[in-house]
């Protein structure tokens, strides 16, 4: 595992776009990522753009999977993860349309919508980089606390806090937000051939702590990182708050260069 502590989320938003966008040129026949909404990546999407709009970037060979949608949402809806994909991101890139996945809450047969989900990302030959967020339970996707860390793509009920959480963006109403979603599992992260996960804040900090230096549980689903081959966390300093000093000390150390190198 890699632990890049920046000195805030711009930096540390910076610092995951180049190291995406480094894959992506690296890859120039396909790249398959998988990709996160909320509020965590906006800033990373954000430099995505830039570097596109500087013709710098193009997305014209990537193909994507998003983590998850709302059970009942329609594509169109303002709050619907397609929705939010589009309006912040893949409306200002040269993707495909068709190479775009996101899924269905809308299926007639939900079950069947996430065992071809899983297929897809299959045919595709799997996914090289899935970027994430960070729950503050220490969840990943809607893989919730208490989630099965063998997992696969499945319709899970949220819990009263992810719910709460996500209610600023149903104007503060928790009984807007939709009560279940289809959401990638742990195992089909776990897949992947990399992982980054963005994390900020100080309301981060315990979820982080956990991830990084607690056991690996079904109660913190993203400590399952631990067991991955290649994984980076890029946090900033303000979640980093409960770590150990000699923890942040060790990461500062081995990753002094790689940070004043961004």
């Amino acid at each position: 595992m890699r632990l890049i502590i920046c000195r805030n989320y711009e930096q540390a938003s910076a610092w995951s776009a180049q190291y995406i966008a480094n894959r992506i040129m690296k890859q120039k026949e396909k790249c398959v990522l998988g990709l996160p909404t909320g509020s965590s990546p906006l800033g990373i999407y954000k430099e995505l753009i830039a570097l596109h709009r500087a013709h710098v970037l193009s997305f014209s060979h990537v193909i994507t999977f998003n983590m998850d949608e709302y059970v009942g949402l329609s594509p169109d809806h303002p709050q619907s993860y397609h929705r939010f994909m589009w309006d912040n991101f893949f409306n200002f890139i040269d993707i495909k349309k068709e190479h775009v996945h996101i899924l269905n809450g809308c299926a007639s047969d939900l079950e069947k919508e996430c065992a071809e989900y899983e297929a897809c990302i299959a045919a595709t030959g799997g996914i090289d980089l899935f970027l994430g967020g960070m729950g503050v339970d220490g969840h990943i996707a809607f893989n919730e606390p208490g989630s099965s860390l063998t997992s696969h793509t499945r319709i899970k009920s949220l819990t009263t806090d992810t719910k709460y959480a996500n209610a600023r963006f149903f104007g503060g109403d928790i009984h807007a937000v939709p009560s279940t979603a289809l959401t990638v599992g742990v195992a089909t992260i776990m897949a992947a051939r990399e992982v980054l996960i963005i994390v900020s804040g100080h309301s981060k900090a315990r979820a982080l702590q956990a991830t990084v230096e607690g056991p690996v549980s079904q109660m913190c689903t993203l400590s399952c990182l631990q067991m991955h081959a290649k994984v980076i966390i890029v946090c900033d300093e303000e979640a980093t708050d409960e770590l150990k000093v000699s923890t942040v000390r060790y990461f500062k150390d081995i990753e002094s260069k790689n940070i004043s190198a961004s």
